[in-house]
């Protein structure tokens, strides 16, 4: 619990810096690291709804941060993607995220690195 209140609190803090709501960074998050997709594959991989990932899309189309195009297969329904400040804003927050995982791994050992990233990749398939 204490790992998980300093981890939030740390993430808090950095996307606050960027002005951004945790659910906003979440969604760039996973459109900078998969790309252009459509709303109901966002919705999943952020493990929300499709009316709360319409509100959150609608909250970064006027930050500038993503654009709605129409599918070229379906025109009622449309693709979301990063625009080149949320590509930016992604990248940044990305090297937070690589900065943790060196600072983390500075405190740990080489194997307990290793033990550690593997522990995580066994909790992040199965929850």
């Amino acid at each position: 619990m204490e790992f998980f209140d300093r981890f939030s609190s740390w993430e808090s803090s950095v996307i606050e810096a960027g002005h951004l709501k945790i659910s906003e960074a979440h969604a760039i998050e996973v459109l900078g690291h998969h790309g252009r997709m459509n709303m109901k594959d966002l919705a999943g991989k952020l493990g929300i709804t499709t009316g709360t990932t319409t509100v959150t899309v609608d909250k970064l189309e006027r930050g500038g941060f993503a654009r709605r195009v129409r599918a070229e297969n379906d025109r009622r329904s449309y693709i979301i993607e990063l625009t080149e400040k949320g590509e930016d804003t992604f990248q940044e927050h990305h090297r937070h995220h690589l900065n943790l995982a060196t600072e983390i791994a500075s405190i740990l050992g080489k194997e307990e690195t290793i033990s550690f990233t593997s522990i995580l990749q066994k909790i992040n398939e199965n929850i």
